[in-house]
């Protein structure tokens, strides 16, 4: 039977539990505070939002290196005949191009780099499906399989409380029709063909989160088993205060805390909110 390792970079956000039980590789990407560069997973995200506030200017982020891509596969193919690696959306990130270019120089493993089209949580459900089959011995054809199903019920949407950080760090589809009357709402965003865009326009944070829950509603109404999660940008209050009105809601949702780190954190900014959510078997 095959080996199969996985490979992700830090913006999936996996716990320490997730990434020892199946002996992930997490390659950082890196927050730039000016001429100060520190990989996002040597930065707690508390300490990153106390540092952004503090900090004069936006900061900016960098993708891990070639090198460090083709050194972490080569380590892998020692022992495995497959790696998948999972990686944040190339409409916002290069990435996962940086990925696809390292795949080719390996030679006594196949990688597949995979595109998540999403970040975050939503990155962390394709890795947590992809590692549990693993460890069951599926291959990778019916790894791929069940992340096509996956990405068939995926959503994920989320309010930010500032439209500037997005608008600024360029990572807002359509950000000019939304930044004049950026003050008197609370958009909600989703991804779109791997880009941020504008999902819907909403006057207030308590009506744009109900929308959200409304989209989750339909689906928990099927009845089928979901898996969903909170996502927070440095407002664990609120996120418990959802996941505690859902979880009181529905039987058959799922709905864990998860976390915005500084990476995203950069371009969302603080007290964003997400919501996500599958279908899970």
């Amino acid at each position: 039977m095959s080996k199969i390792a996985i490979v992700t970079d830090s913006t999936a956000y996996l716990d320490q539990e997730t990434i020892e039980r199946y002996q992930i590789k997490v390659l950082p990407l890196s927050v730039n505070f000016g001429e100060e560069t520190i990989e996002e997973t040597n930065l707690g995200y508390e300490k990153f939002y106390d540092k952004m506030r503090s900090f004069p200017n936006l900061p900016t982020t960098s993708q891990p290196a070639l090198g460090h891509f083709i050194e972490t596969y080569e380590q892998l193919a020692k022992d495995h005949d497959a790696i998948l690696s999972f990686h944040l959306s190339s409409g916002i990130s290069g990435t996962f191009q940086t990925a696809v270019s390292a795949a080719r120089s390996i030679e006594h493993a196949k990688v597949y780099p995979f595109d998540s089209e999403i970040s975050c949580e939503p990155q962390a459900f394709f890795i947590r499906e992809a590692a549990q089959m693993i460890e069951d011995g599926k291959d990778v054809d019916e790894i791929f399989k069940r992340l096509s199903e996956v990405r068939e019920t995926l959503q994920a949407y989320f309010i930010v409380d500032d439209l500037n950080h997005l608008h600024r760090g360029g990572r807002l589809s359509g950000a000019q029709r939304l930044i004049g009357s950026a003050l008197k709402i609370k958009p909600i965003l989703t991804f779109e063909n791997k880009v941020i865009v504008p999902y819907e326009k909403v006057r207030t944070y308590k009506r744009a989160l109900q929308r959200v829950l409304n989209f989750l509603d339909q689906s928990a109404s099927k009845g089928k088993q979901i898996n969903a999660s909170v996502i927070h940008a440095n407002a664990l209050p609120e996120a418990e205060r959802i996941q505690k009105e859902i979880q009181e809601k529905y039987d058959n949702v799922t709905v864990s805390i998860s976390y915005f780190g500084p990476v995203i954190g950069t371009h969302l900014g603080e007290n964003s909110i997400g919501v996500t959510w599958y279908e899970s078997n």
